[in-house]
């Protein structure tokens, strides 16, 4: 689609079972007034099969991993690059996406990680090896210096060990070409693409915000994870957040900017292509796809 002068292209990645049960919390309230993430299967037996089966779908969900291509028309901008061979047989295929799309590897000149989980990152270097010979990548560093450290890795929980492991083999490649470059919160890293802080699912999850021509998209990593669930509850949150309390504080202030402002979204985990809108109805947030059309041209 056309966002102004610049053209989106979403890629899907693949799709893989989303273990709700096992991954699912929810931030509740004790009875001492503090605040903390419990399994969302244990204090609310049934709510997640529920929401799943208002949008008529299973527990497990089947995700979709999404990345987005910004051709800004001076460069050719990728956000997310999915999991590579992180993930296995399920994943994996951006490259061919990209391809069909009319574009090569080659051309890539940046790469925007929203962060540095493997679904994410493992995309840049598929078997140790850099599927982008051309291309810069930029992460918040943040999210690099807490990925990076061994003591941070050896605090970690079990299931996340692999992430650390998974980001040294991704990076490696682009670290030792010196084009692995960094930068800080909420600054304009290209021409209409500036870097919004939004932690939470880990310390430095960026989300970027495009604009052409008055016409804005926020793309974002992993605020949701599981729409029909995540969009009703905004205080549902994943074992996989570093800070639950954050994640569920920005996900409820986007949110409720994107209603009132009618900005479109581009999520990495809603159902391909992960474009739309939100809006607010009865003091509950809605998904709202992008409808398709078979014609490349500006959206309103």
């Amino acid at each position: 689609m056309m966002l102004g002068h610049f053209e989106i292209t979403a890629l899907l990645d693949g799709t893989h079972s989303f273990p709700v049960h096992e991954v699912m919390t929810r931030n509740e309230t004790t009875p001492t007034g503090e605040r903390r993430a419990v399994k969302l299967a244990e204090t609310h037996a049934g709510k997640a099969e529920a929401l799943l089966a208002a949008s008529d779908l299973p527990a497990p969900v089947e995700g979709s991993i999404n990345a987005f291509l910004v051709n800004t028309g001076v460069k050719l901008i990728l956000i997310d690059s999915g999991a590579g061979s992180l993930y296995g047989a399920c994943c994996g295929h951006l490259l061919e996406n990209l391809r069909a799309a009319g574009y090569t590897p080659e051309q890539i000149d940046e790469i925007y990680l929203t962060h540095l989980h493997a679904d994410h990152v493992g995309g840049i270097a598929p078997q140790g090896k850099p599927a982008f010979p051309n291309a810069v990548i930029r992460v918040n560093q943040k999210d690099l210096d807490y990925w990076l450290d061994v003591k941070n890795e050896s605090e970690a929980p079990k299931f996340l060990k692999p992430m650390f492991e998974g980001d040294r083999a991704s990076l490696k490649p682009y670290v030792e070409t010196g084009r692995l470059k960094p930068f800080s919160e909420g600054q304009e890293i290209s021409a209409g693409i500036r870097a919004i802080p939004t932690p939470g699912h880990t310390p430095g999850h960026t989300s970027y915000e495009v604009t052409s021509e008055g016409k804005t998209l926020l793309v974002w990593g992993d605020l949701v994870h599981v729409a029909p669930i995540q969009f009703p509850d905004p205080a549902v949150t994943v074992t996989y957040d570093s800070d639950p309390m954050s994640a569920e504080a920005e996900r409820t202030s986007v949110f409720a900017q994107a209603a009132r402002s009618a900005t479109w979204i581009a999520a990495a985990h809603i159902a391909f292509p992960g474009i739309g809108h939100i809006r607010s109805v009865d003091g509950r947030f809605e998904w709202l796809p992008a409808n398709y059309t078979t014609e490349l041209k500006p959206i309103n």
